[in-house]
């Protein structure tokens, strides 16, 4: 389970907290939606939980554990808005491996069925994937360090919605193995396959019924 308890950011250059006592709970293999307009917070938010930014004070747990942010870089796979724009690998094989270069083909190869990709091959170059293709690499990418929670940063953004409705299919199918945690301006489509829901509004998030 994933525990918020008043987690609160306040960098000392801004006069506002970016983020003001979030409390919020999401168990295994649930799928939560945070909705909110751009600069409510958002983005922040998964930077916490993904250990990249450190609160300036709050709880972040995943059970009965609390962890710090060195801890949260492996509990949490983040992946960001857009994220085609940050593939570094020349091949899909390599953008798989990079930085676990270890990783056997038959993990690769298993991970990619997971998100539809395995009839590629290997050698297949990520800037030439579709719009659709990139998405379920970028979920790869992450699922392959099997993390206990999923993070995206606007999961459909930039998409049609032909291939849009395709992705939201695959994080309801993904959601039977793993915690996915999504934020979202546009919660067309995901609400439906979402167990629980939130609103942030400048910082303060609160549940949410659509």
């Amino acid at each position: 389970m994933l525990y918020l308890k008043d987690l609160t950011y306040h960098p000392p250059a801004t006069p506002t907290p970016i983020l003001k006592n979030v409390n919020l709970e999401l168990a295994p293999q649930e799928l939560g939606l945070i909705v909110g307009p751009s600069g409510s917070g958002k983005s922040t938010l998964l930077e916490l939980l993904a250990g990249l930014a450190e609160r300036t004070r709050g709880v972040i747990a995943w059970g009965e554990q609390e962890l710090d942010a060195y801890e949260l870089q492996y509990l949490a796979g983040l992946v960001f808005q857009f994220p085609e724009r940050h593939f570094c690998g020349g091949t899909i094989l390599e953008e798989l491996r990079l930085g676990h270069p270890e990783l056997g083909l038959e993990r690769v190869r298993a991970t990619l069925f997971e998100v539809g990709l395995d009839h590629l091959s290997l050698s297949t170059p990520p800037h030439v994937l579709s719009g659709g293709q990139q998405r379920r690499l970028a979920l790869a990418v992450q699922l392959i360090r099997q993390p206990n929670i999923l993070l995206l940063d606007e999961p459909t953004a930039g998409l049609d919605w032909s291939i849009r409705r395709q992705v939201v299919r695959l994080l309801e199918k993904l959601k039977e193995h793993w915690t996915l945690l999504i934020v979202t301006h546009d919660a067309e489509g995901l609400a439906k396959i979402s167990d629980r829901c939130w609103r942030i509004e400048t910082g303060t998030l609160t549940s949410h019924q659509f």
